[in-house]
């Protein structure tokens, strides 16, 4: 039986899925938002020939499904990066994943003293049942050092109290690790090489494209279109229609295309589901234009290299600068700058679309960088020749009290809607790594090539492994997925 396959949103999940149907021979189309660029967040922009991330995206992976993908894509033009962090706290550098020796003597005796009996506490009197990021981070390192080491950053990212964020996403995003294992991890480097025993906070290498993630997908990008795959840029989705098992879509240029027998959506929950006809109930539809999400920006600054830090990444965690997050791109690959005694870096502002930070002219917000990499010391301003800045709304679905209720209701309102998937980090509202988004858009696509309901989407965990909990087990040939039913 034909089959016809629209995907909303060439991201990773998107592409992902218009790859794997592509291989198979499915009629495919991808509609883009972007008028220029696929990756959605994964992207990597150019300005001058200078490559930037829209944050910075690591190519490591517990799964090796995701990790043969990528191989299959890019091939010989990944660079292997050794992993170097840093977090910015009271005027002193730490370098993260901890150094124990390194933080003792930085924080000094008394304050180690402090925070060591602090974790204590919280071993022997930890918050029962945490439903806040604040309670559980207490619980994993103590109250001391989550003011230290986490408070201040998460809030930055977040916009709001790490009591009105959700435990949910501090047990995704620091799983695996607490005081104890950070400390084990400074003072005796693991000796197993198995991923699937790898804390990904503590790695300490990972792959990189040449040029940027945005370099895996614009080459995904282009072997899509050698299959046959339609991929429609500057194509923002307007409203979907479904009638008798089949879909069309209608786009905002009064375009449209339809007897689509699937739907696969990473499109932003909040936007896509009012789009939907015959409309969802009324409280469906409320509920997802209640969910939140954070935004941010990216001033770029081009400047000489005058060689004042090496790291991929820093976290500033220091209220007296608005700065969230430094990123330097030529420490991430060195083919990311042109000229060799020149430098690129990016600084991270965290924000709510339309708000102060979000509306600041171009010039404003390039000074303002340039004043705070010179406050932190990291560069002085007369260094820097040319800026850039790049707005990115929507960046990461918000973990916020009730989330996790109002996606429920949105996932059961969409059942009766035949051949409708949701993929990726804001399709899913999931804050996850892009493996996670690929890992959903695989299993999608599995389904549909088998015409047959194999996964379930929603069984994709953080680290991108997929766990059954219907009548069927997994069994591995090859490193990748088969269904096997039980008898």
């Amino acid at each position: 039986m034909s089959k016809r396959v629209a995907i909303i949103g060439a991201g990773p999940a998107g592409l992902t899925a218009a790859y794997l149907l592509g291989k198979a021979g499915i009629n495919t189309v991808v509609f883009e938002k972007d008028a220029k660029y696929v990756g959605g967040i994964s992207r990597t922009e150019n300005y001058k020939e200078y490559y930037f991330d829209i944050g910075g995206h690591r190519f490591f992976s517990k799964s090796k499904e995701v990790e043969d993908f990528w191989t299959e894509i890019l091939k010989d033009d990944f660079l292997e990066r050794p992993r170097s962090s840093r977090i910015y706290y009271n005027h002193t550098f730490f370098s993260y994943p901890l150094v124990a020796f390194e933080a003792l003597k930085k924080l000094g005796i008394t304050e180690s003293f402090l925070c060591v009996l602090s974790y204590l506490k919280a071993k022997f009197f930890p918050v029962k049942n945490p439903e806040n990021v604040e309670d559980w981070v207490s619980n994993q390192f103590g109250k001391r050092l989550y003011r230290i080491f986490f408070k201040t950053y998460t809030e930055k990212v977040w916009g709001i109290s790490c009591r009105a964020i959700s435990a949910d996403w501090a047990a995704q995003r620091i799983k695996g690790l607490s005081l104890t294992s950070a400390i084990k991890n400074a003072l005796i480097k693991p000796k197993n090489k198995n991923k699937s025993a790898v804390i990904k906070t503590l790695i300490d290498s990972f792959r990189y494209p040449k040029k940027g993630p945005g370099m895996m997908w614009e080459t995904c990008r282009d072997k899509c279109l050698q299959m046959g795959v339609s991929i429609q840029m500057n194509s923002n989705v307007q409203a979907l229609h479904y009638e008798n098992e089949k879909w069309k879509v209608v786009l905002e240029n009064g375009n449209s295309d339809n007897d689509f027998d699937f739907v696969l959506s990473t499109a932003p929950i909040k936007d896509l589901i009012p789009q939907i006809n015959p409309s969802l109930p009324i409280n469906v539809v409320q509920a997802a234009l209640q969910l939140n999400y954070r935004d941010f920006l990216t001033v770029v600054l081009i400047c000489k290299d005058a060689d004042s830090f090496t790291d991929n990444w820093i976290y500033i965690h220091d209220p007296s600068v608005k700065v969230g997050r430094i990123q330097n791109f030529k420490s991430w690959s060195p083919f990311m700058v042109p000229v060799k005694d020149m430098a690129c870096y990016g600084m991270e502002y965290f924000c709510f679309e339309g708000d102060g930070l979000w509306q600041m002219k171009d010039e404003d917000l390039i000074q303002l960088a340039k004043n705070e990499m010179q406050q932190i010391g990291l560069l002085k301003e007369e260094l820097v020749t040319d800026g850039y800045v790049v707005r990115q709304a929507k960046a990461y679905p918000v973990y916020d009290k009730g989330y996790k209720e109002k996606v429920h209701l949105i996932r059961e309102g969409l059942k009766k809607y035949k051949g409708f998937y949701l993929l990726g980090r804001n399709g899913m509202h999931k804050y996850n790594n892009q493996d996670h988004s690929m890992m959903t858009a695989m299993l999608a696509a599995k389904n549909i090539i088998a015409n047959e309901e194999l996964y379930d989407v929603w069984n994709v965990n953080q680290d991108a492994e997929y766990h059954e909990s219907g009548e069927r087990n997994l069994e591995h040939e090859g490193g990748r997925l088969i269904p096997v039913k039980n008898d």
